[in-house]
């Protein structure tokens, strides 16, 4: 009879293995995520420098329009507040602006969402191609979902800064439960008002705030 009490032995290597390969993944943003999966394994298996790419290098083809923060203001107006977003819906939106197709594909692809997808995740990683720090990318994050729009600088709840520098540490793979932690009890207890908004400069001119 099988034995159904067997433990499942996971490699050591393998967590790292994986998480290079998601950071290299996020920083290519290949078109064709499954055909570049195996030429990265292909490459590390003969000893060849996989095929990883800055998004800094590749040129846009000229009918897409390049993502910016002010595009994403515009796509996050549309979904309206909603939490959770249909992928044939978002894909619509996406398409409308003209934003590259790839693109899309890419931040479906590293955030393993299906067709419900959690809009501020989305958000998180599509803003995560403009940051190239998580400090920046939380930066364009807040500007994008500030409404204060001239009435002052951008500010957003911190518990949606929580949720996101949360989401956004886990993806990245390399920055500690421990230090996420020990950031957010310390700019909730140290700069967070009695409004609970956190603004930008919070996080990216206080010398006591490293966030990575």
């Amino acid at each position: 009879m099988p034995q159904t009490d067997k433990q499942i032995c996971i490699p050591p290597e393998l967590p790292e293995l994986l998480k290079q390969f998601t950071k290299a993944a996020i920083r290519t943003q290949p078109e064709d995520l499954i055909q570049w999966a195996a030429d990265y394994f292909g490459a590390m298996s003969r000893g060849e420098i996989p095929p990883v790419s800055d998004r800094s290098e590749r040129v846009a083809l000229s009918n897409w329009a390049e993502l910016t923060p002010e595009l994403l203001k515009i796509l996050h107006s549309r979904v309206a507040g909603r939490l959770i977003i249909h992928v044939d819906e978002l894909a619509q939106m996406w398409k409308v602006l003209s934003l590259p197709r790839d693109l899309f594909n890419s931040v479906m692809n590293v955030g393993r969402f299906t067709e419900e997808i959690e809009w501020l995740k989305f958000l998180a990683l599509a803003c995560s191609s403009l940051g190239v720090t998580i400090a920046k990318t939380l930066k364009i994050v807040c500007e994008v979902l500030s409404s204060d729009h001239d009435s002052g600088p951008p500010r957003i709840p911190f518990s949606t800064f929580q949720f996101l520098y949360t989401y956004i540490a886990e993806v990245d793979g390399e920055i500690s439960a421990s230090h996420v932690s020990r950031m957010l009890a310390y700019i909730e207890q140290e700069i967070i008002g009695p409004d609970g908004l956190i603004k930008v400069s919070d996080f990216t001119q206080n010398p006591r705030v490293r966030l990575e």
